[in-house]
């Protein structure tokens, strides 16, 4: 069996799929991208994402021509509802794509059904949620397909990556023709993202974590290292050169490894996730609701502060590694949001949410250590 072969059978088995069904890609945006153009949205086409979310969302529903249409959020999930997408919908409304915020998702089979009665297909947005469950079932075996991210601090990670799984098998039929037009990893990229993954495992700890943490994003940014995002992302509408990339050997080696250890991660998280709810319910804090509680896998935990600037300031002091995650909108796009066809201030949620937001670490091994920092600065947060 290759190494290919194994990682697919290996991410199938957690997805209670076929090994079929699944899509090996350089990043989990590809995914999105290679789905999309399989669905056949194009210029003219509108597709509904919460306004909370990450900019390579709509960047891939920009690159095809098309229009990304945005919905508020709920502020005690931090998903969009049935509610909120309802209001949205338009003749050109051609897909919905269902976020799993965090690890939570919220009315997948309510959204799906009215998206099958109103003949619109569906994309789990899963980059957040892989191996978590929603109702019993694995997170994004319920849409058409769905998309994930291996990346850093992602469920299980392979530096940078991303696969999909399509359930609709003439749905996948495309999507194997579209592949073919995948382009392969440069041996410069490849050799980066190898030296990536061993500098990451044996050089950040606490004391170096925030230091390494900028100069990464820096070098990310300018493309001297292989990061999340380039600049081209961050700044254009327009597609990046090289943009619709295959796994690299580095990706699937890292992902085989990874995968045996996944499900004592997510048991980590959720014992984690569960004390920091059960924590701030008790200070009159920002909390999740008892009836979401079992279908959220907890990548991140998220908090909403008064000052980020200053609350980060003390983590930093005290040594305690917050997430940054969705910091606007369209995170990490910090401005200029009608370039992505947003216009903030229609939703009032996301807006608000995204000014406040940081994010406590799941996969620590010392919990009471995060709650200890909590309780010295509580007047910190807001709610």
């Amino acid at each position: 069996m290759t190494a290919p072969e194994k990682y697919k059978r290996q991410i199938a088995a957690r997805l209670q799929a076929s090994p079929d069904q699944i899509n090996l890609y350089w990043k989990g945006r590809v995914a999105l991208y290679a789905l999309l153009k399989a669905m056949g949205i194009q210029s003219g086409d509108e597709v509904i994402v919460p306004a909370f979310t990450c900019v390579v969302v709509p960047n891939a529903i920009l690159y095809l021509g098309a229009k990304p249409v945005y919905v508020d959020i709920h502020p005690q999930t931090l998903n969009t509802t049935l509610d909120h997408i309802k209001q949205a919908i338009t003749p050109a409304t051609k897909c919905i794509i269902i976020q799993n915020t965090f690890g939570l998702s919220c009315e997948v089979e309510e959204i799906i059904t009215f998206a099958r009665s109103s003949n619109i297909q569906t994309i789990e947005d899963c980059t957040h949620g892989f191996g978590g469950l929603y109702n019993g079932q694995p997170n994004g075996s319920y849409c058409d397909a769905a998309f994930y991210s291996t990346q850093w601090n992602k469920p299980f990670s392979t530096g940078i990556g991303g696969f999909s799984l399509v359930k609709n098998s003439e749905l996948q039929t495309k999507v194997e023709a579209i592949n073919a037009e995948l382009i392969s990893p440069s041996l410069k990229q490849r050799k980066v993202l190898s030296a990536l993954i061993q500098f990451r495992k044996y050089l950040i700890h606490d004391s170096t974590y925030w230091t390494l943490l900028k100069l990464y994003r820096y070098l990310s940014k300018t493309g001297l290292v292989v990061g999340s995002s380039s600049d081209d992302e961050l700044t254009t509408i327009q597609q990046p050169e090289k943009y619709f990339m295959s796994a690299s050997e580095e990706q699937i080696k890292a992902g085989v490894k990874a995968l045996p250890h996944l499900e004592s991660d997510l048991a980590l998280r959720k014992r984690n996730g569960f004390a920091y709810n059960d924590y701030l319910r008790t200070k009159g804090k920002w909390n999740y609701p008892d009836h979401v509680l079992s279908n959220h896998s907890f990548l991140k935990f998220p908090i909403f502060v008064k000052d980020r600037e200053k609350f980060l300031l003390l983590a930093e002091k005290n040594k305690i590694r917050l997430g940054d995650w969705f910091l606007s909108p369209i995170h990490p796009v910090p401005e200029n949001f009608r370039l992505w066809e947003l216009q903030v201030a229609d939703f009032p949620v996301a807006e608000e949410r995204s000014a406040h937001i940081l994010n406590l670490p799941t996969d620590t091994n010392n919990c009471e250590r995060v709650l200890q920092f909590l309780e010295q600065h509580i007047d910190e947060l807001i709610e």
